[in-house]
Parts: C-alpha cells; structure tokens; sequence
C-alpha cells in the first residue's frame, strides 16, 4: 500500500497520519484503518522503571559478560540497557520465547558460582520490563537464559546463565497515556472496531505520520484495546477517537520538533541533525532508515565526511550516512548495519577514500564509549578500524 495514494482528501487541512494494519506475513497486504489530520498524546518520556536486584546464576567463566564484569583492572559495572531472553528447549511444549527489557543496568557484585568454579554468580541493580506480546509470564520446563547488552557485545548475545533470582515476581501495571486521533475519517474495519461493545479487543495497527508529500516518515505501533469516538472538534463529518491503552511504543518528546523538521520532506541540507541532543538525533537517524536509498552499489571515489558535530553513537551514524548517501539516507544505525553496507546493496562500497574532518572531535568525546567486544577500544576507533579492515582508506584530518 502507498502512503501518496490515501494523502488527498476534501477537508481543507492535510492528511497527516495513516492508520494501517499492516500483514507481517506479506499474505494479504496492508490494510488502511483510517486517516486522520492530527494526534495528541503520542509522544511521551515513559518514566523510569522502579529498581529491582536480580542474580544471575551460573554466567561461564569465558563469557564475555563475566570477562568484561569480573576480569581486568577495571571490571565494567556500568551495563546500560539490555534485553534478557528466556528460549524454551522445546517450543512445542513450552510456546514462544519470553522477552524482557533491562534498564540501567548496574553490577553490583559478583563471585565463584558455589560448587561450579567454571562459573560466576552475578548480582545487578536493573529497571525491569517484560513484554507481553512474546508469551506468558510462566518459566518453560527447560528454559536457557540469554542477556544481550550492547556496552558488551553489540547486536549479539553477551552471556548465558543457569537461572535468575528476583525475575518471576509480579510487578505492578504503571498508569498509561491515551492517544487521540483528531479530525479521523474511519475506514471499514476500524468502524466494525467501534461498534463493538466495551471493552474492544483489537490486534495491533500501525500509526504512520506522513510528510507533505504523502511519504510515510515512520511507523508505531498502537494497541486498539479500548477505542472511544466522537463529533471531532474539527467538525464535518470527521471523528476524534481516543485509544485508551495504546502500549509502550510511543516516541520520545525529542521526537517532536525532529518530526516537524521531517515533516517538510526527506531533508536536503547536510547536518541539520546537528541541532538536536542524543534522543533527538538517535530519533533522525531512525527516520533515516525509512530511504531514500542512494546511490546503488558504487565504489572508488572520495568522500568527506563533516565531522565538527560528532559527539555521540547517532552523530557519528548521520555524519558517515551524509557524507556517503547524502543528507536523509544512512550507512546503517548500528556499526553491524554498517558491515552490512560495507558488503554490498544500496550503498557506496569499498574501495573508496573517506577524508573525516574534524576527527579529534569525535575521538575525545566517543573516548569513553568502549566497545569491549571490539578489544576495548573507543566507538571511534572501533569505527575507524572497521572501516580500514574492509578496504576504505580513512584520512583523518
């Protein structure tokens, strides 16, 4: 379905966000809910999750958690966020893995695993959110436990363990934030929606701003629990319509003004990023990832790289994307993606000469963002060799 095609309608003001139900499975295409000219309530800085003490049991010696945790002169205690899976032996019996986000999260003491000294018992202070979208709360009969954080090992899994004490507790449901949708013009299956009686229980649908242009700049997902309508404020034959209990997936409050930048069309000036603070640029380089993908499949050549506004992960993606694709485009928006782009698709791939100028802006301010999976070296230097060991020739300046 292309977003261009349901832009025009005969309100005076734009159609400014899509509903969809969008088929994962590509069996039945994308299905339009709704179109609507405005959203209140959707961007919103979530509070942080109340603190909680696991143990990780039985985390291998070799591990890279317990190498970066309990090795070394200066042990890591400062994890960050990361995910915790649970995979069952046998999902025949045991259903879908079982997700859970980690928040903050710090090590607060470790040792020898009592009676296993190939194995190291670990204690971290965490904020704990378990997605109920990927199964039940309930332990399967023969679970494996893995931890990803990306301060340990990127993309990939940072360790394993035997169990988790303090993980199976109930926690108590935080208050959520409605999402209004303004000035809506329902389609079929959101009207069938809102006629049936209270409480509604609907799959999830996309929201999906577009830009002036009709292009869909991004996507998030609702949860359609609890739908009231009404008159819109916006008279005619429009209706407002309040999600009550949409979910977690919402944008930031940075989000907003990155979004009104956006909302103009794919951006045509180099660094205007630049102006926005971590959360803000980290929400930019998502609206990259939507394209336009440019050029295709070119090597050789030199390109530079502005880097004067390189203090951070997102800076540093957005400089490397615009210096190589243009402004709006991206070189990946993890160093994992950007091997993916080293190798080939849509993207300038090696050999070809990046010039970074500025580059000591961001080798002092990156100094402390260690990759210890990459040996311990900074995110710069750690992308800096990446580069060079994939055939780019990096100058820097």
């Amino acid at each position: 379905m292309r977003s261009e095609e349901h832009a025009g309608w005969e309100p005076d003001f734009p159609v400014r966000y899509l509903l969809v139900r969008e088929d994962i499975h590509g069996e039945e295409g994308n299905v339009l809910w709704g179109r609507c000219a405005e959203v209140e309530g959707l961007f919103m800085d979530p509070p942080p999750l109340p603190r909680e003490v696991l143990t990780l049991r039985g985390c291998p010696r070799e591990s890279l958690l317990v190498q970066a945790v309990a090795v070394g002169t200066e042990p890591v205690r400062l994890l960050g966020d990361g995910m915790l899976s649970i995979e069952p032996v046998d999902p025949s019996n045991d259903g879908p893995a079982r997700f859970w986000d980690l928040e903050d999260t710090t090590v607060l003491a470790q040792w020898p695993t009592p009676g296993d000294p190939r194995r190291v018992d670990i204690v971290v202070g965490t904020g704990v959110r378990r997605d109920d979208h990927w199964g039940s709360q309930r332990l399967p009969s023969s679970p494996r436990f893995d931890l990803w954080f990306p301060s340990i090992q990127g993309d990939s899994p940072s360790d394993s363990c035997r169990s988790i004490d303090g993980l199976i507790t109930p926690r108590p449901q935080r208050p959520t934030q409605p999402v209004h949708l303004i000035g809506c013009e329902p389609a079929a299956p959101l009207l069938a929606l809102l006629h049936r009686p209270l409480p509604q229980k609907g799959d999830p649908i996309t929201l999906r701003p577009l830009d002036r242009h009709g292009r869909t700049m991004t996507g998030y997902r609702l949860d359609p629990h609890i739908v009231e309508a009404r008159p819109s404020v916006l008279a005619g034959t429009l209706i407002d319509v309040t999600i009550t209990d949409p979910g977690d997936d919402r944008p930031t409050l940075a989000a907003r003004p990155v979004w009104e930048t956006w909302s103009d069309g794919v951006p045509t000036l180099p660094n205007q990023w630049a102006q926005f603070d971590a959360k803000g640029r980290s929400e930019w380089l998502r609206l990259t990832s939507i394209g336009p993908y440019r050029p295709k499949g070119l090597s050789g050549g030199t390109y530079q790289l502005d880097g004067q506004h390189v203090t951070d992960r997102a800076g540093l993606l957005l400089a490397l994307g615009e210096a190589l694709l243009g402004p709006g485009a991206n070189y990946g928006t993890c160093l994992d993606a950007v091997v993916d782009y080293l190798g080939g698709g849509p993207s300038v791939v090696p050999p070809f000469t990046l010039v970074w100028h500025h580059a000591d802006i961001a080798r002092h301010a990156l100094a402390g963002d260690i990759l210890h999976h990459l040996g311990g070296v900074s995110y710069f230097e750690g992308t800096v060799n990446l580069l060079r060991e994939r055939g780019v020739t990096v100058v820097l300046q």
